[in-house]
């Protein structure tokens, strides 16, 4: 019956005139009911009260487009909690089915290994570079770590472009010496693709 009150009533009447509504009264009126209303979907008090907290957020960020009515808010943040408190428990479902898919099995992690290898292997490649003489290292600098073109190198360092060459040869073959040759491999082929003429 008070759905069709609702529908019927007049403009004029004072229960839907504008109110003056703060978000701290708000706040104290909702949160509590807004909790519990949230826990009994998500099970867990401490998600509930976050998704609450994040109703009064939004709700606030949006105050401009909604009417400022108590009854309508409370049905906003009724439905933005309920809304929020749904999502929880789908995403919860389907990292449940996940996990049960693929078991007990610890999943590894090869960006991080891989992370590893990639720092092990630079900081050995650096220290190498850096106990060359100091023409083969500038050089070996600018054209590796600095990806630089020979002949912006010989106009750095006003030589010759044959210099630079020459000299990068010669680096590479003191760094053969001083590395493990796994480390000069894959020197040699990052190298060969960033090599420049």
């Amino acid at each position: 019956m008070s759905i069709i009150k609702g529908i019927f009533k007049s403009k004029n009447d004072p229960c839907e005139m504008p109110e003056q509504i703060d978000l701290d009264s708000l706040f104290k009126e909702f949160y509590d009911r807004l909790v519990y209303f949230s826990c009994q979907f998500v099970k867990d008090k401490h998600q509930a009260q976050d998704i609450v907290q994040e109703a009064f957020i939004k709700y606030w960020n949006q105050k401009d487009r909604i009417v400022p009515v108590k009854a309508v808010i409370k049905n906003y943040l009724y439905s933005t909690v309920r809304n929020a408190s749904l999502n929880v428990v789908r995403h919860e479902k389907v990292v449940e089915g996940y996990l049960q898919q693929i078991g007990s099995i610890e999943p590894e992690e090869p960006p991080v290994i891989d992370a590893i290898i990639i720092a092990e292997v630079v900081a050995a490649v650096h220290a190498a570079v850096q106990s060359l003489q100091e023409n083969y290292r500038l050089i070996s600098f600018m054209g590796y770590f600095d990806d630089k073109r020979n002949q912006e190198i010989a106009d750095e360092l006003n030589m010759s472009v044959n210099t630079v060459k020459k000299q990068k040869q010669r680096a590479l073959q003191l760094l053969r010496v001083k590395l493990e040759p796994e480390i000069f491999i894959l020197i040699m082929a990052v190298a060969a693709c960033i090599y420049k003429y």
